[in-house]
């Protein structure tokens, strides 16, 4: 299983960027040359969720099964809902107060009509819940898995990381077997919770193996994961940071932005 950032811009409907559409089709590219063979492929409902999606199902070799999948968009993966400062601009530290801009900002206006909160953590942990209730548990638990399934979950940052939290909760922590694959290291040196795994680059990724273990005689499977990838990012090497084009939105009718970077041949 593959979890993917596109990025964070909240529940606001955002396009992919030139550069994103570059990074996406990059990954899907990546992820095809290593082998996945995709089954099933969700993704949050917003445009570059479902876009980033699209170029990995758009990789996928001419003939293989996985031309037959098709994106199933989640509302329930959707980015943060930042509320009130969703496209705001940064609301600086007041001098001698211990809030941050924020904080006193939603002292002060929170009985507002028009204020909404940003959305809590607990409420994208019940989000992310149901997610894995509805779609990813039933996968897994399906009798007929001798055919591997490869599944890709296209979200945003911030929600990618209660996603994995709640996949350790919902399997039960106690009763799984999570490792980290050979070479694999996560956080900063010391001991780091499995439950951390650190941020998410644009289109970086968290690849995971997946398996319950099934025996009649106990109540509820067993789970084991492996951990293979964490925040994943060979795709982008000596991709260059386009500045102006790159940060545009993206137009189909529009050159490749690889396209600025080839030298133009002289006769």
């Amino acid at each position: 299983m593959s979890l993917k950032s596109t990025g964070s811009a909240g529940f606001r409907d955002s396009a992919l960027t030139v550069q994103g559409v570059l990074q996406a089709e990059r990954l899907g590219q990546h992820l095809a040359a290593s082998g996945i063979r995709y089954t099933h492929v969700f993704a949050s409902d917003l445009q570059r969720a479902v876009k980033t999606a699209e170029a990995l199902l758009a990789a996928q070799p001419k003939g293989s099964d996985s031309q037959a999948v098709t994106v199933q968009p989640k509302p329930d993966l959707r980015e943060q809902d930042f509320g009130f400062y969703e496209g705001k601009p940064f609301y600086a530290r007041q001098h001698e107060s211990k809030k941050s801009g924020k904080d006193n900002h939603r002292s002060e206006h929170r009985e507002d009509p028009d204020f909404k909160d940003v959305e809590s953590k607990e409420s994208m942990a019940a989000r992310t819940t149901s997610f894995i209730d509805k779609d990813l548990k039933p996968l897994l638990l399906e009798e007929s898995a001798e055919q591997q399934r490869a599944v890709a979950i296209v979200s945003h940052g911030i929600l990618l990381s209660h996603l994995w939290r709640s996949i350790l909760g919902m399997f039960g922590i106690n009763g799984t077997t999570v490792a980290l694959a050979p070479g694999i290291s996560i956080g900063n040196g010391g001991v780091t919770p499995l439950e951390y795994l650190g941020g998410w680059s644009n289109t970086g990724y968290l690849e995971l193996d997946m398996a319950m273990i099934s025996a009649k005689e106990e109540a509820s499977p067993r789970s084991k994961i492996i951990i293979r990838i964490v925040n994943g990012k060979g795709h982008l090497k000596g991709l260059k940071r386009a500045r102006g084009v790159g940060s545009s939105q993206y137009d189909e009718g529009q050159k490749k932005i690889e396209s600025f970077f080839k030298k133009t041949k002289t006769a």
